[in-house]
């Protein structure tokens, strides 16, 4: 195809906004917004989340902007008032091993009823077990046993005292302890110098005595001792059967009150029967003096064990939750045991247990973000393990590595059925797969959301009722169909094709709150097409204060760019550099020189490690074709070099392959190349010639360039003919071009460009293999082969050399 030259209206696409079949957004306010060109993702999320089988967790891949997140959460939000509400998650105090609690799922709501109906439980029988026991019927029978014991003892006491006054000793009792004296004949105590005064036969008969009373006084513990034993154990059992049935009443009222069908029926009936008996064993701290602080303290201590932790209350939840974890710390998703100092010591015990979002999404969906999981390596290895097991353990990281004693808590596991859905992008998808294997059997689901999707009449008016929700949302003015159409327009200049809308709405979401607040300063009334305008103009200069500053370094002479005339291997080439936020295209010189001699193609970027890998299989394929081109008439004796002149900061990408062998062969050849004419392209191997990304910014770069040094109708860009449906150029380009100051071509092969560059005739290869000598290949010819002399000169200095004759050069033509 023949270099031709682009009408005005294949600069851009023009929407027109009466067939969009609107006045206003205000009309689509009702409208449902739909997955806007994202029909694949959104299947893939339906079947994913419809999923009840484990390891049918999703991997939401996409750009930062695409409704990855917003789309899934609405998505999971649908699909969770489709499920039964999960049941809640209560731990309880363990009084076999108080180190490991236990863990109790109840119905929703049921576990806010049974933390009521046990704490006002423990209180009713706060008040009634001290009056049980304070009762009459408990009293007369607690004083019949206390009474029947202290005749004994006191029987057992008479019969010690007369052994000991039967031998000279008088017994008594001294603060609870027994204690015995010798006394004389007239009863009275014996000191102890009376004693040492005393016969000794007196003196070795008292001793015998003493050791006989001790051995009886023996023998009357071992007799009383039993018996006390006998008596607690009986008032103890007195005690329980007396307040036995208040426990059995409130227990009643407990399992009364638990409205829903337990699963786990017998491990709360256990865990009751456990507080029952606790209860029962420490009857005594309920009943004592008022003022004793002491037992009043163990009291409440032991209440403390009776408190139920409700750490998942799905009580007022009508579905299955919907978590979305925004700061995935690892106490904050996995739960976490809140530990309290005590005397240099953390003390902790299981009413400090926190579950984490984990443990709230049971039955339901967790959204993470994956960068936020791997930005801890701790949090991310045990995600693994849950993952592969499906139960999770409440533990607190890095307790062990604290300078103080702890008091830890291993709390029970618990199965947790949860959907994850992980937002992350496509080089962090396939990453994670290539590092962790197993990742992609538990994520089966994946969700791909789109860059860009194909426009038709369907997607732009999605598009529109998602302007018409964005200004209900934000409490925007509406917008006219003019307005709305320059967005849709907007949208395929971000996606760089006519016949493809951008799928990043949030950067059109930006647009439409910054059209609407510049039309909130004009004043009341829609939003029109010069709002837009004016905000893509007020964003491009709160952004472009790199680009001005480049393009004034060519402007003031500092970068050397030739706008008019012709020269001799140089020529314009297009960047694009993208800063994140703006993205922007310049023209850069490109020079080449050639020379005899053996070294082939010099690249000079790549010789000092400016360019990147792209860039250099750009050049090497450059290479390849114009051997291609000229090898076949003999070896290349070439030593060429090319250069992207006053580049400093690195080259990467193909698009100067075509300007740089444009700027090798006018070298070869000796013939001139327009410097009005800026070129962008890629090239294969054969010559075609290949499509460019950014081809707008660089087209628009250099025109901004042109007009700044003045349009004189000779200027304008060569591109790929294949780029032609990713033309959306400002309007100010599509004027200069409608006006004959600015000109666009496409070319399909390198031939015809350096033909219509240089205005001379590329040359064919004859029936002798020679080019044509008045061609550009047919100079570039004679050029090689002169290089090829000099190089066999070089080599034998008297060596006889064959001469081309004349004859055979005009046979070549």
């Amino acid at each position: 195809m023949p270099i031709a030259a682009l009408l005005p209206a294949d600069l851009r696409l023009t929407i027109d906004p009466a067939s969009l079949g609107f006045v206003d957004t205000s009309e689509l306010i009702e409208e449902p917004l739909p997955w806007i060109g994202q029909s694949r993702a959104e299947a893939a999320a339906r079947f994913g989340l419809g999923m009840d089988q484990p390891n049918y967790n999703l991997f939401v891949l996409g750009e930062v902007g695409s409704g990855r997140s917003s789309l899934l959460r609405q998505a999971m939000a649908v699909a969770a008032a489709a499920r039964r509400v999960p049941p809640d998650l209560c731990y309880l105090h363990n009084f076999d091993a108080p180190e490991r609690p236990l863990a109790l799922r109840l119905p929703a709501g049921e576990g806010r009823l049974l933390r009521q109906l046990l704490a006002q439980a423990v209180k009713t029988l706060q008040a009634d077990i001290p009056q049980c026991l304070g009762g009459q019927e408990y009293k007369a029978e607690s004083e019949r046993i206390e009474k029947s014991f202290k005749a004994e003892e006191a029987q057992a006491y008479a019969a010690l005292s007369a052994f000991a006054e039967a031998r000279g000793f008088s017994m008594y009792r001294e603060e609870g302890r027994m204690m015995f004296t010798l006394t004389g004949k007239k009863g009275q105590a014996l000191t102890e110098d009376e004693v040492l005064a005393l016969p000794k036969a007196r003196r070795l008969a008292i001793e015998q005595a003493d050791q006989e009373l001790r051995a009886e006084i023996t023998r009357y513990f071992e007799q009383i001792q039993p018996k006390e034993r006998a008596m607690n154990d009986a008032l103890a059992v007195l005690r329980r059967r007396v307040v036995k049935p208040l426990l059995e009443r409130e227990w009643q009222t407990i399992r009364a009150g638990l409205k829903k069908q337990i699963k786990d029926a017998s491990k709360l009936n256990a865990y009751l029967d456990a507080v029952a008996l606790d209860v029962l064993d420490n009857l005594e701290l309920f009943h004592g003096p008022a003022g004793d602080e002491s037992r009043q303290e163990a009291l409440q201590n032991m209440l403390k064990r009776y408190r139920i932790n409700l750490v998942v209350d799905n009580g007022g939840l009508t579905g299955a939750p919907v978590i979305v974890e925004d700061n995935p710390l690892f106490r904050a998703l996995f739960g976490s045991i809140e530990y309290q100092s005590e005397n240099d010591v953390l003390v902790t015990d299981f009413s400090c247990i926190r579950a984490g979002s984990l443990l709230q999404a049971h039955g339901g969906f967790l959204m993470l973000h994956l960068r936020d999981v791997l930005a801890d390596p701790l949090m991310w290895e045990k995600l693994r393990r849950f993952l592969r097991s499906g139960r999770l353990q409440i533990e607190e990281p890095g307790v062990s590595l604290t300078p103080i004693a702890t008091v830890s808590l291993v709390p029970e596991a618990v199965d947790v059925e949860v959907k994850i859905v992980l937002i992350g992008s496509r080089d962090q998808y396939y990453e994670l797969q290539e590092a962790a294997p197993e990742f992609t059997r538990h994520f089966r689901a994946k969700v791909d959301f789109a860059d860009s999707f194909p426009a038709s009449a369907d997607t732009r008016r999605a598009s529109s009722v998602f302007v018409a929700h964005a200004c209900r949302q934000y409490g925007l003015p509406h917008f006219s169909a003019a307005a709305v159409a320059r967005l849709l327009e907007e949208s395929h200049r971000e996606a760089d094709d006519q016949s493809r809308e951008s799928a990043i709405f949030a950067r059109t979401e930006a647009l439409v709150m910054e059209s609407a607040a510049v039309c909130h300063a004009r004043g009341p009334g829609l939003v029109a097409v010069a709002d837009i305008e004016a905000a893509l103009q007020a964003h491009r200069a709160r952004h472009d204060y790199p680009e001005q500053r480049l393009r004034e370094s060519i402007f003031e002479g500092d970068v050397l760019i030739d706008l008019h005339g012709e020269r001799v291997g140089q020529v314009n080439g297009l960047t694009q550099i993208d800063l994140g936020d703006h993205r922007f295209g310049l023209p850069v010189r490109l020079s080449a020189r050639t020379y005899a001699g053996e070294e082939g193609l010099l690249n000079i970027e790549r010789e000092v490690e400016l360019s990147g890998p792209i860039h250099d299989k750009g050049v090497f394929i450059l290479q390849g074709y114009l051997a291609g081109l000229f090898a076949h008439l003999a070896p290349l004796s070439l030593n060429a070099s090319i250069v992207f002149e006053q580049q400093y900061h690195g080259v990467e990408g193909d698009s100067a392959s075509c300007a740089e062998l444009y700027a090798l062969l006018s070298s070869l050849s000796g013939l001139p190349i327009r410097q009005g004419i800026a070129v962008t392209g890629a090239v294969n191997q054969h010559g075609e010639v290949l499509p460019v990304g950014g081809i707008n910014e660089k087209i628009e770069g250099f025109f901004r360039v042109c007009e700044a040094a003045g349009l004189d109708g000779n200027q304008g860009v060569l591109i790929p003919a294949r780029n032609r449906r990713h033309l959306m150029l400002d309007l100010k380009v599509v004027d200069a071009v409608a006006q004959g100051r600015f000109h666009i071509h496409i070319v399909d092969n390198v031939s015809e460009g350096i033909e219509w560059l240089t205005g001379v005739p590329v040359g064919g290869l004859n029936a002798a293999g020679h080019y044509p000598r008045d061609s550009v290949l047919g100079h570039a010819q004679d050029a090689l082969l002169a290089f090829r002399r000099a190089c066999q000169m070089q080599e034998h200095p008297k060596a006889p050399r064959r001469h081309f004759r004349s004859s055979d050069r005009s046979r070549s033509r």
